[in-house]
């Protein structure tokens, strides 16, 4: 159904916050031949600048913007009715409280291919031990011992969600000649094909690598905690390029002292926001367990960077935009969130 207030030849008014450098020439490009005026800022949206949305019709952000209640709230007075998410994940919006005062949010699925493939790369860094040959290959240490690693050819994989990212790791992992095993809700018959669906228990205990690719929901808060690494392998490697909310910090942290974890590869931890994505060399940074847990040899840390490609950047911008613009030609989207 048409939004019985806009008409084709209307400007839409658009608010774009947390504009990175790399995301100004896609707006620039999509935006050339749209009826559409836009304004950039690379300010997260917060009590402190949300008045910089006042008069304008729809708002698209990014991931470090907390969109809580209060600033739906805001928004609402404001009669702004419509957010686009440039990010895959949307626990930065309370979605609840957005459908209980009529806002209607959507996300960008900017594609699976990118965090797919970063995922593998920490697979195969963490099996042949990379973190310690750069370390000290940037010494001129150029001695092997302690370095051996394993293949991943071979391996039992866990693969813990089989939605779109899901399934292009398993695709990967098939061409690596791996035993992938998988726990999913919903079971795909294409999926099937590469892999074998079991429980959970099953997948921790006989998994020798365990990723995650599922979405940060409440059920899945701390997924991986004491519990759940006690019932997997001895020197168990863990992937996580989701969500940081999904692993239990200390948990893991325990389990890389106690040697029960072989290797983490982490494109995301827990309460990064304010650290990751932004350039914090000079500062005092109040967060113990990154810290700690970045100097083993053994974790692999990295800022959150699975999904950053050229080509998920510039999709992302596009769905930014055109979710918006669908909003307020139909009142709806394909990527509304329901």
């Amino acid at each position: 159904m048409c939004n019985e207030q806009y008409h084709k030849s209307d400007i839409i008014k658009i608010m774009a916050y947390e504009v990175r450098l790399d995301e100004e020439e896609y707006f620039e490009e999509l935006t050339k031949n749209m009826n559409i005026h836009i304004v950039y800022s690379k300010e997260t949206l917060n009590a402190k600048t949300i008045d910089m949305a006042r008069g304008f019709d729809g708002i698209t952000t990014l991931g470090q913007s907390q969109i809580n209640a209060s600033i739906l709230d805001q928004l609402k007075e404001m009669n702004i009715k419509y957010i686009s998410t440039r990010t895959l994940g949307y626990n930065h919006i309370d979605i609840e409280h957005a459908k209980k005062i009529g806002i209607k949010v959507a996300n960008s699925p900017y594609g699976s291919n990118g965090v797919a493939e970063f995922t593998i790369m920490l697979m195969l860094m963490a099996l042949r031990n990379y973190k310690q040959a750069m370390f000290r290959g940037n010494v001129n240490d150029y001695s092997l011992y302690g370095l051996v690693g394993k293949e991943l050819r071979g391996q039992t994989v866990g693969v813990l969600g089989s939605g779109k990212i899901g399934r292009a790791v398993i695709d990967y992992l098939s061409g690596f000649r791996c035993n992938i095993l998988v726990k999913d809700l919903y079971q795909s018959e294409e999926v099937k094909e590469k892999a074998k669906y079991v429980d959970l228990d099953t997948l921790y205990r006989e998994s020798d690598i365990i990723t995650l690719h599922i979405p940060y929901v409440k059920e899945n808060y701390h997924i991986i905690n004491r519990e759940s690494i006690a019932k997997m392998k001895d020197g168990v490697v863990i992937i996580n390029c989701a969500r940081g909310e999904l692993v239990d910090v200390d948990a893991i942290i325990e389990g890389i002292e106690t040697k029960k974890i072989g290797a983490l590869g982490l494109d995301c931890i827990e309460n990064e926001e304010g650290v990751y994505h932004l350039d914090r060399r000079t500062d005092i940074i109040p967060n113990k367990n990154m810290a700690y847990i970045r100097q083993f040899p053994n974790v692999i840390m990295t800022q959150h960077m699975a999904f950053y490609t050229r080509e998920a950047v510039r999709k992302m911008v596009e769905l930014g935009l055109s979710n918006l613009i669908s909003f307020f030609e139909t009142g709806t989207c394909d990527f509304e969130i329901k």
